[in-house]
């Protein structure tokens, strides 16, 4: 059996769609489609239901994937460690939400950028979860971080480390708060104070208000800006009140720029993924830099 198609055939299933296998294969979408013909061909069954929007394998065909993915993943790591160290370093693509990367991720990875020779160029691009994981599915990157954890085979998603989320403002509004009155009127000592966000549909706010208050938010976002090291400028300046990732805004309450208004028994927390393209750990920068994130991730927790 031709090794190519397998190759093929394995892509298909993971991806779930002839053309999004196309793209990460770098063939056209009939040649894939051509390929996947030959090989239900000489096996005489068919390996996928074509449906309206991609495909489902058939029984035959998830257990060829079982059998065939772990052996061509095998093989593609013993291609890629075999390489000589006269090849040019690889170039490792990475794509998660700005402030995370920014802040956590980019500086984790620093020593793996290094002049040793066993080191790798790195290109950072940021976005929604929506956008990183659509990016890495098409092949654009290699490995993504994301809030969100994606379905189906063609991804692999491991959890990285929780963000505890902080309802701050700054010590003016927090004066004029008074120090009881969330205890004595809950979220509606907080209606007439100005929201700093990302995102007109208040999504810090309203995941905070949800989980801490049992309800939604009243107010309408005062300043909207799409980046929350933005947000906390905003929130040190005294424009309103923020809720924001505790790791981001540290050194903020470490030096009373900003206060906590409200501390719950149980604060909200968000998880982030590290996902990669399902076989692609074969691949030794893929590999190192997922490892040392995670490692990193230890010291996040």
């Amino acid at each position: 059996m031709d090794l190519a198609l397998l190759r093929t055939f394995v892509t298909v299933h993971r991806a779930g769609s002839f053309t999004r296998a196309a793209a990460l294969l770098g063939l056209s979408q009939p040649a894939v489609t051509s390929q996947i013909r030959t090989l239900e061909r000489q096996l005489g069954r068919p390996l996928f239901l074509r449906q309206a929007r991609g495909v489902t394998p058939t029984t035959i065909g998830d257990e060829l994937a079982h059998k065939a993915a772990p052996h061509l993943d095998a093989l593609v790591e013993i291609t890629e460690s075999g390489l000589d160290d006269e090849y040019a370093p690889r170039t490792l693509h990475l794509a998660g939400p700005p402030e995370f990367t920014a802040e956590r991720a980019l500086p984790a990875l620093t020593d793996l950028t290094g002049d040793d020779g066993q080191g790798f160029a790195l290109r950072a691009s940021f976005g929604t979860a929506e956008e990183v994981l659509e990016g890495l599915a098409c092949g654009h990157h290699d490995l993504a971080i994301s809030t969100v954890r994606p379905r189906g085979t063609l991804l692999t998603a491991t959890p990285l480390c929780d963000e505890e989320h902080v309802l701050v403002a700054s010590p003016r509004w927090a004066e004029r708060i008074g120090s009881d009155a969330l205890r004595l009127k809950g979220a509606s000592a907080l209606e007439n104070l100005p929201v700093i966000e990302v995102h007109e549909s208040l999504p810090f706010v309203s995941r905070y208000w949800v989980s801490v208050f049992d309800s939604h938010p009243a107010a309408t976002g005062t300043v909207i800006v799409p980046d929350l090291r933005a947000v906390l400028s905003c929130a040190i300046a005294g424009t309103g009140l923020a809720v924001l990732p505790r790791y981001l805004c540290a050194s903020a309450l470490d030096r009373g720029t900003v206060v906590t208004l409200h501390e719950p028994a149980v604060p909200p927390l968000r998880t982030y993924f590290l996902v990669v393209r399902t076989g692609t750990l074969a691949l030794p920068p893929v590999a190192r830099a997922y490892e040392w994130l995670q490692r990193a991730a230890t010291a996040w927790c």
